[in-house]
This record gives C-alpha cells, sequence and structure tokens, in this order.
C-alpha cells in the first residue's frame, strides 16, 4: 500500500496522470492514449523527466504502453487507485456517523419494546432513501454514458 502513496504524492507523477485522464475522457480520443511528445509540450516538461515519471506510474500498474516503432503511447490504468480508494473510504466517510444521531440504538429499541411504530417509520425512511438515491444514480449513468466514448463506458460501467 505505501508504494501507490509514494507514487502519488509526486506533484510531476499528479500532473502526468491528469493529463492521461483529461486524454481519456475527451470525447475525440477514442483509445484514451497520448504520445510522450504531446505529455511533455502539454506540462513544458523536458523528455526525459516526462520518461522518468511515466516509468514510475508504468511499474505501478497506474498506466499502460502501446509502442509503434519508435513512438510511446502511454494511457491511464486507474485499477491501483481502486485499492488505494477502499484504503481512503472510511477515513473519509468518519464524519458520515457524527451527522446521524446514533446512541447505540437504545432509544430505538425501548421506543419499539414501549411499542412506538419506530420500526416501520424508520424501514420506510430508509427504503425511500434507498431508492431515491438508486433512481438518480441510474439516471445519471444512463445520461452521462450516452456522451462518452466506447471505451470509456466500458471501463466505467464494465458491461456497456
Amino acid at each position: 500500500m505505501a508504494d501507490i502513496f509514494d507514487v502519488v504524492s509526486d506533484p510531476t507523477r499528479r500532473e502526468i496522470m491528469q493529463v492521461l485522464l483529461e486524454r481519456y475522457v475527451a470525447p475525440e480520443s477514442d483509445s484514451g492514449e497520448i504520445s510522450v511528445g504531446d505529455i511533455v509540450d502539454h506540462l513544458s516538461l523536458s523528455q526525459p523527466t516526462v520518461s522518468k515519471h511515466l516509468k514510475v506510474l508504468r511499474d505501478h500498474g497506474l498506466v499502460s504502453v502501446r509502442e509503434d516503432g519508435q513512438h510511446r503511447y502511454y494511457s491511464l490504468d486507474s485499477t491501483p487507485l481502486e485499492e488505494l480508494e477502499d484504503w481512503l473510504i472510511p477515513f473519509l466517510s468518519a464524519d458520515f456517523e457524527d451527522d446521524i444521531e446514533i446512541d447505540d440504538g437504545r432509544s430505538a429499541v425501548f421506543a419499539a419494546w414501549a411499542g412506538a411504530d419506530v420500526g416501520e417509520n424508520i424501514g420506510r425512511r430508509v427504503a425511500e432513501g434507498t431508492h431515491q438515491a438508486r433512481t438518480v444514480i441510474q439516471e445519471t449513468s444512463e445520461k452521462v454514458a450516452q456522451h462518452l466514448p466506447t471505451v470509456v463506458r466500458k471501463r466505467i460501467f464494465r458491461k456497456r
């Protein structure tokens, strides 16, 4: 895990990844690939500097390379970032529990024991919220998918 943090902690590598991401999601780019020369031009860095950082990104699986003669074309591979995301999510969502007043469920248990209609109301609200969230996610996914290149749709939605 520490390796990926070292890789993405470098500002130059993050800039290169940003360029690759922009190419990846660009509507005019079918493959999401960009040449080393284009990255050099875009970032105004030297070719050896860009190549050195691309090697680190390649060694950690964050980019893939396609060789065509003397030219190298790079594309972003976000798979290793999913492990980083899985590790970060608990830290980023830790404050969510503070937004919900929970006292280990004792009040709800007491209210249910006392005959209050807590369970039904909570269940209904959870179901409604879940349905609304799924509906919004599904509608947004469909709208976004219509405007994405096929290669992007396949990577994001893994089936369309």
